[in-house]
C-alpha cells in the first residue's frame, strides 16, 4: 500500500508564500502522475495542480500563476510551491498518485495538511 506523508502546511498572512511537500513510500513513483487537491469547510474537494510523467504541468484557474507543482523522482517527493496566497486558499491541501485518462484520476491519498490564509 502506497503511503503519501505530506508536510510544511500552517498559517500565513494574506500574500505570503508556503511550500508544500509530499513524500511517498512507492516504486512507482516516477511512473505516477502526480497531484494536489484541497477541500475548505463547506466545499467540495477540487483539483489544484497536478504533474505528468514528462512533467506537464496543469492547475485549476483560482491558482494558475501562484502557485507552481514540481516533482523530484530521485527523493520521491512532489512539491506546491504557493504564492500570493489569499484567504480563499485556506483548505487542507492532499496530495495523491494518480494517471491521466482524458484528465488527471487520483488512485493513492495523502492524509492531509492544513493551510490558513489570514491576518
Amino acid at each position: 500500500q502506497v503511503q503519501l506523508v505530506e508536510s510544511g502546511g500552517g498559517l500565513v498572512q494574506p500574500g505570503g508564500s508556503l511550500r508544500l511537500s509530499c513524500t511517498a513510500s512507492t516504486s512507482h513513483f516516477s511512473n505516477s502522475a502526480l497531484g494536489w487537491y484541497r477541500q475548505a469547510p463547506g466545499h467540495q474537494r477540487e483539483l489544484v495542480a497536478s504533474i505528468s510523467v514528462s512533467g506537464r504541468t496543469d492547475y485549476a484557474d483560482s491558482v494558475a500563476g501562484r502557485f507552481t507543482i514540481s516533482r523530484d523522482n530521485v527523493e520521491n517527493t512532489v512539491y506546491l510551491q504557493m504564492n500570493r496566497l489569499k484567504p480563499e486558499d485556506t483548505a487542507v491541501y492532499y496530495c495523491n498518485l494518480g494517471y491521466y485518462s482524458g484528465r488527471y484520476r487520483p488512485t493513492d491519498w495523502g492524509q492531509g495538511t492544513q493551510v490558513t490564509v489570514s491576518s
